[in-house]
């Protein structure tokens, strides 16, 4: 699967409805239907509430699968396929007492796939799936999460019942085809407050220095920041890693800011610290990857694919909760 069809892969609106569990299927050539061979569970509502199921399970000591545990495991999965590999990303405990957490990085000639799964404690057992929020206000831990800690550029009203955030990679395809679905939405609720987070991907070459220059370029003039953003989205299959700077500066001083400027920032220790702390607020409302669209707290994923009547629809319900 190619980069812009692993992040386009997730479930659009994500609400409390039934899983559906998708067997394990495999065909040559296509990477989306290749990589469904690790279990793929399908829900229409996503890990919401990491914060407080947190709590519970740092309670809970849980014995961790070793590497080479999990990477037999994987070979004795995955390996008759020649042309699949992986890389143990983490293993550490779910937000959830009694489960550990794995997190795989499959990759294919189409592609790569951040995969998660999560072993019983006694270790025979593999699940597969999100964790979901429960209770009468299932979206606030996240919603309270991203108040407190959204730093980004904003436009719309501070005061606004609505938080629109959008956790997005400069270099991610995906993100480039959702922005006329959220530039649309933002149009059409002005009253709403939507915020932009960088969330470069490791797995992109350039996303990292995408992001540093945004952040300086939001610090310097939040309209020009709107700017850069379409601009480097219209030109992102022209930026390569070689030639990056030399393409963001340009792009920058396009956007109304001094682009040597914006270089020079780009390379700071403070830079990569806001850089840094937006990518830990994405991994702490369980951010994997991009786009990835909050709504007071509510995810979104595969966005472009989302009607827009359905998206507005949820803003309002949105503004009509949070009065």
């Amino acid at each position: 699967m190619t980069p812009e069809a692993l992040h386009a892969r997730r479930n659009p609106v994500r609400s409390a409805r039934i899983p559906v569990i998708v067997g394990l299927k495999y065909r040559k050539g296509n990477m989306r239907n290749s990589l469904k061979a690790i279990f793929i569970l399908v829900l229409t509502i996503g890990l919401a509430a990491p914060n407080l199921v947190a709590q519970a399970a740092a309670k809970v000591t849980v014995t961790l699968p070793t590497e080479t545990t999990v990477d037999s495991f994987l070979q004795q999965t995955f390996g008759y396929e020649q042309g699949l590999s992986w890389k143990i990303a983490s293993i550490k405990p779910a937000p959830v007492p009694g489960l550990a957490q794995v997190d795989v990085v499959l990759a294919s000639p189409q592609g790569q796939q951040i995969s998660r799964f999560y072993v019983t404690e006694d270790g025979a057992h593999a699940l597969v799936g999100d964790i979901i929020p429960f209770g009468p206000k299932p979206f606030d831990p996240v919603k309270n999460t991203l108040v407190k800690g959204i730093t980004g550029p904003a436009r719309g009203p501070k005061d606004s019942p609505v938080t629109i955030v959008e956790f997005g990679d400069l270099q991610c395809p995906a993100c480039k085809a959702a922005q006329p679905a959220i530039e649309a939405l933002v149009a059409a609720e002005p009253t709403a407050r939507f915020v932009f987070q960088n969330f470069p991907l490791e797995m992109h070459n350039w996303a990292a220095k995408g992001a540093a220059y945004a952040d300086c370029v939001g610090q310097a003039s939040n309209d020009a920041f709107w700017k850069f953003v379409a601009k480097t989205y219209e030109t992102q299959s022209d930026i390569t890693a070689a030639n990056a700077d030399e393409k963001l500066t340009a792009l920058a001083d396009a956007a109304g800011v001094k682009g040597a400027d914006i270089a020079g920032c780009a390379t700071t220790p403070v830079t990569k610290a806001h850089i840094d702390a937006s990518l830990a607020l994405g991994k702490a409302v369980n951010v994997t990857g991009t786009p990835t669209l909050y709504i007071n707290g509510r995810t979104i994923g595969n966005i472009s694919q989302v009607p827009a009547e359905t998206l507005k629809a949820l803003v309002d319900f949105a503004a009509k909760q949070g009065k």
